[in-house]
């Protein structure tokens, strides 16, 4: 990835905005409690701040010149409950904003795993599965950081000011103003420290997005690596990419070097001026040496807050950025499965289409499995003001109940595309698609799909046990279900080596099972499921002959009253369809039997001869 590509990631956008700010607070009105208990621990906390100073005070202008044992005991007796009640609110404050935290993080994951659920698979056609972890994992975090440290200590700290400089007003004005003068230098530092800080850490999420990025590509084609012996290329890049990221860092590290003494120098130039101002006032006998103790001890109170609250500015912008990547995630128009179910029923099974059935309940009607696509054109998303590359170009046809029909064609001539608008994956730009005469947009999703079953060519098994993958956590689906189902497709061998049967666990991917394994227990899955509609696109492309004989033996049991639709390179496959489509740039260019097509010696009579001369039929 060259240095110059930058990802939306690397936006920080403004470093608070009240919009944002606005609909991020709304995630605490679920936490009431905690939230109310935490304001209530930092204002008493804060109160508590301006006790001990004026204990102090009381002490060295009336207990000692008194030479008042009791009274000293006293009060350092409430000195030491005053700390010692500031540090349970501040254990308790601690307790409950990690625990607020903690609560709005569980609900910001969980709105937004239903999002990606229900996102349409065209949303992640042009989204990196990295981006979207970013999002459920580092920004979500990132917003803990502002409500467990970042909201609360803001808050508390501008009590504890408000509070300190409240007090030393009282206490002696005209003292008050000397210490405070020296704040308009520390807001000059602060605003020299926020926009340095702000550039390097713009620097710094710019190389964390290409080191992501970097090890999320080199990780995923790691086979290619080694096999291009590129070790030693790539660990070149990763060190550029690396030293950059470490040289952003000690950035960053410089400005707080800075700007923390320079605050320390600051209290240390407001101390110096109580003192003298302080002192000559004592010697002027228009002040006490208590009042001037305690403006010491408020002094320190005072400037501690800032320090926290510039190094509280960078969770602050953090959160903006991390907040306006959740919101536009969580923004994103309604997928396929949320658009709402068109309420028009002519009919007994149009009404009974009308609104979905409860999750997990069997549909109280059964689709019988005709398939149309009436004059359907589909083009996958083109760039802005570019003509759409159409996929499939005026496609029109017809699948009866029970029918096997095959889809052959070159690649990109359209196959898979078809597959997937049936399944609503993708909506058609023009035309209808309809099931048992009834448009595919007024079945509720859930209803279209439970009637389907999809076998494919690249198989895709969970790293959960051999039971989980076959029923995919389907409570109606039993052990006994699953052993039928593999049973039926010739998989017991494959069962009987795992060491512990349905409860062994896949790994990654099912990586722990070869190519053609995989395959078959995809096949027993669909079984398992028993659909009214077979897809089965290049599902027996990757096994080998005896895998796959054994495999046509179930097809044909599983495809018997059932619509089938059947894709293939391997015309071999197909030759007993009931009817075969040949595709050509998305268009329907022939139809009919194995045969007939042979004898109108067209494109499928090529395809064969083509495939007959390579010895691939």
């Amino acid at each position: 990835m060259s240095a110059e590509v930058h990802h939306e990631e690397d936006a920080l956008g403004r470093a608070y905005d009240g919009r944002l700010m606005r609909r991020l607070l709304g995630y605490l009105r679920p936490h009431k409690g905690m939230v109310a208990a935490a304001v209530f621990c930092l204002i008493a906390g804060s109160a508590l701040e301006i006790v001990g100073p004026w204990l102090v005070r009381v002490a060295l202008d009336e207990a000692v010149p008194q030479a008042n044992a009791n009274l000293l005991a006293l009060l350092a007796a409430a000195y030491f409950a005053t700390s010692a009640v500031g540090f349970v609110f501040e254990y308790a404050q601690a307790l409950v904003t990690t625990r607020l935290g903690q609560g709005v993080m569980y609900d910001l994951r969980m709105e937004i795993f239903r999002k990606l659920q229900r996102i349409d698979l065209a949303f992640y056609d042009r989204n990196p599965v990295g981006r979207l972890m970013t999002r459920i994992t580092s920004d979500v975090e990132t917003l803990n950081d502002l409500f467990s440290s970042g909201v609360v200590a803001i808050f508390g700290d501008l009590f504890t000011l408000v509070f300190v400089v409240t007090a030393m007003l009282l206490m002696d004005w005209e003292l008050a103003l000397v210490t405070l003068a020296v704040l308009p230098f520390v807001a000059w530092g602060a605003h020299l420290f926020r926009s340095r800080i702000r550039t390097a850490y713009r620097d710094i999420r710019i190389r964390v997005a290409r080191m992501n990025a970097f090890f999320h590509e080199r990780l995923t084609g790691m086979r290619e690596v080694q096999l291009f012996n590129r070790e030693e290329v790539d660990a070149r890049r990763m060190d550029e990419i690396n030293r950059d990221y470490l040289e952003a860092h000690l950035r960053s590290i410089t400005y707080y070097a800075l700007f923390f003494p320079a605050v320390e120098v600051f209290t240390a130039v407001a101390l110096a001026a109580i003192i003298w101002y302080g002192g000559s006032a004592v010697l002027a006998g228009t002040t006490t040496v208590g009042v001037v103790a305690a403006f010491l001890l408020y002094a320190r109170r005072f400037f501690q807050p800032i320090q926290d609250l510039s190094e509280k500015y960078n969770i602050l912008q953090s959160a903006m950025a991390s907040s306006e990547r959740v919101f536009t995630l969580l923004d994103e128009p309604p997928g396929i499965g949320e658009q709402s179910v068109e309420q028009t029923a002519t009919g007994s099974g149009e009404a009974a289409l009308a609104s979905p059935p409860p999750s997990g309940a069997t549909p109280s009607f059964a689709i019988r499995g005709e398939i149309e696509f009436r004059d359907v054109w589909f083009a996958y998303v083109s760039p802005a003001g570019a003509e759409p590359e159409w996929v499939l170009r005026g496609l029109s046809f017809r699948a009866a109940p029970g029918e096997k029909l095959a889809l052959v064609g070159h690649t990109g001539a359209g196959k898979t595309t078809i597959v997937s608008l049936l399944m609503r994956f993708y909506e058609p730009q023009k035309g209808e698609i309809l099931v048992d005469g009834i448009p595919i947009a007024r079945i509720p999703l859930e209803t279209l799909r439970r009637a389907i079953g999809l076998v494919l060519q690249e198989v895709f098994l969970f790293s959960e046990d051999v039971g989980y993958n076959v029923r995919l956590g389907e409570e109606r689906i039993t052990d006994d279900d699953v052993r039928s189902a593999i049973r039926e497709i010739g998989a017991e061998p494959m069962l009987a080596k795992l060491p512990r049967g349905l409860a062994q666990p896949l790994g990654e991917r099912g990586s722990s099972l070869s190519t053609g394994e995989r395959q078959l227990l995809s096949f027993a899955r669909v079984l398992a499921f028993d659909p009214r509609i077979l897809v089965l696109d290049e599902a027996t492309s990757s096994v080998d002959s005896e895998v796959e004989e054994r495999i046509d033996r179930a097809t044909a049991r599983l495809m018997a009253g059932r619509t089938s639709i059947v894709i293939a390179h391997r015309l071999s496959t197909i030759q007993g369809a009931d009817r075969i489509l040949v595709l050509h740039r998305g268009e329907l260019r022939e139809e009919g039997t194995h045969e007939e097509l042979l004898a109108a010696g067209d494109l499928y009579a090529r395809l064969h001869e083509l495939q007959f001369a390579s010895g691939r039929v």
